[in-house]
């Protein structure tokens, strides 16, 4: 049998080799490209050499390369393109990302495989892990990856049964030239990255990609719980199948008195599932129930499916229970928008909050404050959030670290404050942490260390 090489003749410069740089450039040598790496990081370059792959700077001399892979937390536009960017546009070639080249893969070789891709500025990444979990239970071949999970090009090749169920960020959507997503999702849309995207219209032009090239017999699932997202409707030829966690949709999906339904009829009474509280949770299972109903799977295996479903780490996620009181990591909530989902799951909390701020802050989270027993914030910003509260009248310190704020939230909460501790920080990590997995990590040890203390006083 000869070799599956779908890019033989190709040359590709791939540039960033982090989680996905790396193994993007591995298979595109390993489907026969002619590939050239390079990263800014010296320990990127040795990865890479040691793998046996050339390394070189694309940004040195011309650009000989058909096309640039980059990164896609690498800008190629705002704010400032990265010199391999810049090369490359000049020189007349496209910026591009690993999930356009595993849809040319996958149809090189015959399969007819779906593609479901799923956007948003939040949610995405339950909404991604939620429909892998309702298709697998199903019995389905189906894979998840792209922003969550698994590189793109890390991901076999699925025969025509198989489905692929991308998490789509904007930073890939941008980049996206031939993805045609039979099944694709559009969640919410609400400021976020807009120093890379210009302003809000940049950004949802951005996202607004998910639906481009779908054909009349796809499908186009949006959710109908804010104006941004709502204006998309009917811009493309596919079907259109609304979806809220709140209010009814014709010809659509959603919740009502916490029952999941659509026109036929109860799906699912949403207390049943209890890794999905809150309303915006409520239309994340809407649009995965959109598309696994879109897939061909029966009612009531998505209704099991949905009630046992395990949840993602740091998404509103138990990690303990001490007197009483729940601790709930909720750190991938790194925007305003995020955090107000989860303020809104709980009617008394303490809140842990901070880092680097969004644009805007925290204003928006005004009308959630009455809820607040207390804010005990850290990180760079933890002023310009003070700053917020005091306007409001809520009850704050600035602790400035995790591992003070933790224990000062668990003694508050033992005090009678709240019933919860909730860190759902409205920010980005980057000024004491490497992302937010590693904040919502170092929670849960803090948590766990609590709990050891519980039990040697005991």
């Amino acid at each position: 049998m000869s070799r599956f090489a779908p890019f033989a003749g190709e040359r590709i410069a791939v540039a960033g080799l982090g989680k996905a740089g790396l193994p993007a450039a591995l298979r595109l040598a390993e489907w026969g490209a002619e590939v050239t790496c390079w990263d800014d990081n010296a320990t990127g370059r040795v990865a890479a050499e040691a793998a046996g792959l050339t390394v070189a700077d694309p940004a040195q001399g011309p650009f000989r390369w058909d096309a640039l892979l980059l990164s896609p937390g690498i800008p190629h536009h705002l704010p400032k393109p990265h010199p391999a960017a810049a090369a490359a546009i000049a020189a007349g070639r496209p910026v591009l990302c690993d999930v356009d080249y595993l849809y040319r893969a996958v149809r090189a070789a015959g399969s007819t495989a779906r593609f479901v891709g799923i956007t948003g500025t939040n949610g995405k990444s339950t909404t991604t892990a939620l429909l892998q979990h309702i298709l697998e239970r199903g019995g389905m071949a189906a894979v998840a990856g792209g922003n969550l999970g698994p590189a793109a090009l890390s991901l076999s090749i699925l025969g025509a049964d198989g489905v692929y169920v991308l998490e789509m960020s904007s930073y890939s959507l941008e980049r996206i030239r031939n993805v045609r997503f039979n099944l694709g999702v559009m969640l919410n849309l609400s400021p976020d990255h807009l120093d890379r995207h210009g302003d809000m219209p940049g950004y949802r032009t951005a996202k607004a990609q998910i639906f481009a090239r779908q054909q009349p017999r796809d499908l186009a699932v949006l959710g109908m719980d804010d104006d941004w997202s709502r204006a998309l409707r009917g811009t493309g030829p596919a079907r259109w199948r609304p979806v809220s966690g709140c209010t009814p949709q014709p010809n659509g999906i959603w919740a009502e008195a916490g029952l999941l339904r659509d026109e036929s009829g109860p799906i699912l009474d949403l207390a049943e599932a209890a890794a999905l509280p809150g309303s915006h949770n409520a239309q994340n299972a809407a649009a995965a129930t959109a598309c696994a109903l879109e897939l061909g799977l029966d009612r009531a295996i998505i209704a099991d499916a949905l009630r046992s479903y395990p949840g993602l780490p740091h998404r509103q996620e138990k990690v303990g229970a001490l007197r009483g009181v729940a601790f709930i990591n909720d750190s991938k909530a790194t925007n305003a928008d995020s955090t107000a989902r989860a303020l809104a799951s709980y009617p008394r909390l303490i809140w842990i909050a901070g880092g680097t701020a969004k644009e805007g802050g925290i204003d928006s989270l005004v009308p959630f404050f009455p809820r607040v027993a207390e804010a005990l914030l850290i990180g760079r910003d933890a002023p310009l959030l003070a700053a917020t509260l005091t306007a409001h009248g809520v009850p704050h310190r600035i602790l400035g670290t995790l591992e003070a704020a933790v224990p000062a939230a668990a003694a508050a909460a033992f005090a009678g404050a709240a019933p919860v501790v909730l860190l759902s920080p409205a920010c980005a990590s980057w000024d004491q942490f490497t992302g937010y997995d590693a904040r919502g990590e170092r929670f849960r040890e803090l948590v766990a260390a609590l709990a050891q203390g519980e039990g040697r006083a005991a």
